[in-house]
Formats: C-alpha cells, structure tokens, sequence
C-alpha cells in the first residue's frame, strides 16, 4: 500500500513539473507557430533559421495567460495519472496473486526452469496487459487535457472544467468521442514495449559480458537506451493519436488550417507521412523550419 502511494506522489509531482513541457508540444504537434523563425546556431554551430524552442514557446503563452496559463490540462491529466498507476498496481497484483496461488496449489512438484527468454516474453505480456489496461481506463481524461490545451489556438473555453468537458463530449460525439485516438495510442504503447524489452534481452545476453562487476548497473543502462530508442521510432503514433483525439472537436485547433479533418488514423497517418511531418513537435529545442512553409525569416543573415 505504501508502494502504491508512493508511486501515486512521484507520478503527480513529475506530471506538475512536466505539464508546461507537454503544453507547448502538444500545440506544436497540431502545427501552432504563433512565433516566426529566428536566427540561430544548430548543433554543428552553423547558422540556420530556425523556429523558436521550449522556453520562448513556454513564454508566449505565459505572456497572455500568466505563469499559471502553463499548467492548463493539469487537472485532467492528474486524474489520468492517477488512475492509470492504481489500474497498473492491480493488474500486477493480480498476476502476482495467481503466481503464488499456482506455488501453492503444485505442492512439492518440482516446477521446470524456465529460460531468460520465456521469462521476458512472460514479463513483457503482462506489463503490456497492465499498460493497456490503464490506457483504456485513462484516455477519456487524456483526450480532455489535450483539447482543454489545444483551446488556447482559437481562444475557447469548450473544456474548461472537468464535469463539463465529460458532458460536452458525451452530448456532442457520445460515449466514442472519449476514446478518439485511442487505436494508434495502444499500438504505439504496445510496440515500444516490446520493442524496448526485445532489444534489452539481445543487449544483456550477448553484447554484456556476465563477468563484470558492474554488470546489474550496464543493463539498467541498456534498458535506458532501448527504452528511449524504441519510443524514437514509436513517436509517430503519439502524434497520430494526439491529433486524432483533436480532430473535428469544435476547435479552432482541430479543424482546418492547423489541422485537417482526418477521416480516420490511418488517413491521418498517410497525410503526415506524404507532407513529411512525422516528426512534428519531437524536438522541442532545435526546431527547423518545415518544409512548404513560408515565415518572414531575413535569410540574408545567414549569408
């Protein structure tokens, strides 16, 4: 139980200091530049005209909505937090509980071994049922902490308070309307887990020696560098699912010229691949600018 409360207080502290970060990327994802390019230097140095980053973002907005304009889709996404771990915890247990009573239940018949392989695949399809058990549970407050964010485009206040976002969506679009983007949200979360995991077990078992001491420390550091590798190749569904649970929702972020009226995810998915915008609001620091868009940037400065 102490367990449980613990991860509940960390999970809501990380989700208050990481709300502004979400905020401005969401607001790029649906393609919000309400600021043009500046000057500046990429990695190498050189210079290129590039769009402006996490903290003058942060700042535009807190220049029309205060400091507190920056934590807008806390509340809803507290809730989701929350939620989600306990739905995770329970799960968990639940498989645990079934462990000890299959323990108990064989008495002294000697169980099989199981190899490092079976026990990953055995671990990973648990955590993936307990992943998109919570998931499933949570999108509906996921989908109101995205719209409530995507408001400040058009300057709304449709999803302002929990209740009244919960009744908005069910009068408008129904019970389907809590779980649009739902599809590409579980794919994307489901194949970065197993990914991640697949990648770890290759990286343990045969590129780390067994012998060195520090053996337990380099594969929690292997686990590191799969985990942000597959969510790398994964974040094209996060986009996806992202626009979709914005997508014709009566605002002025969802709908054209920020974002097109997609039919489905997959015509969604087509749209941003063929425009080459897979990619949208993966970096929050050095951004460029896309390519087809025009912006007043005095490129004869980079000269």
């Amino acid at each position: 139980m102490a367990d449980a409360a613990s991860q509940v207080l960390l999970g809501s502290g990380l989700t208050i200091l990481s709300q502004p970060l979400m905020y401005v990327k969401m607001l790029i994802q649906v393609g919000y530049e309400p600021l043009p390019p500046t000057i500046g230097r990429n990695i190498f140095g050189r210079q290129v005209c590039q769009l402006p980053g996490l903290f003058c973002y942060a700042q535009h907005i807190a220049s029309i909505d205060g400091k507190r304009g920056l934590f807008t889709g806390l509340t809803p996404r507290l809730c989701s937090g929350v939620l989600g771990t306990v739905v995770h915890g329970k799960v968990l247990q639940h498989y645990q509980e079934c462990d000890k009573a299959e323990e108990s239940g064989s008495g002294n018949v000697q169980k099989e071994v199981s190899s490092s392989f079976d026990r990953v695949i055995k671990e990973t399809t648990r955590e993936m049922m307990a992943r998109s058990a919570a998931t499933l549970i949570t999108h509906p407050f996921h989908v109101i902490t995205l719209r409530s964010m995507v408001q400040f485009i058009g300057r709304e206040s449709k999803y302002c308070g929990l209740c009244d976002s919960i009744a908005t969506i069910y009068r408008e679009e129904g019970i389907l309307g809590f779980f649009a983007g739902l599809i590409p949200r579980l794919l994307g979360d489901i194949i970065s887990l197993w990914l991640c995991n697949s990648l770890a077990y290759l990286v343990n078992t045969y590129a780390l020696d067994s012998g060195v001491s520090t053996m337990n420390e380099m594969k929690s550091y292997s686990q590191a560098v799969t985990g942000f590798f597959a969510s790398m190749l994964t974040y094209p569904f996060v986009l996806v699912s992202n626009l979709m649970a914005v997508n014709n929702c009566g605002l002025a972020g969802g709908c054209p010229p920020y974002s097109p009226v997609y039919s489905s995810w997959i015509d969604c998915w087509c749209m941003l691949q063929k425009e080459g915008n897979m990619s949208r609001g993966n970096s929050l620091f050095f951004r460029k600018v896309p390519f087809g868009k025009t912006y007043c940037c005095d490129l004869r400065m980079l000269i």
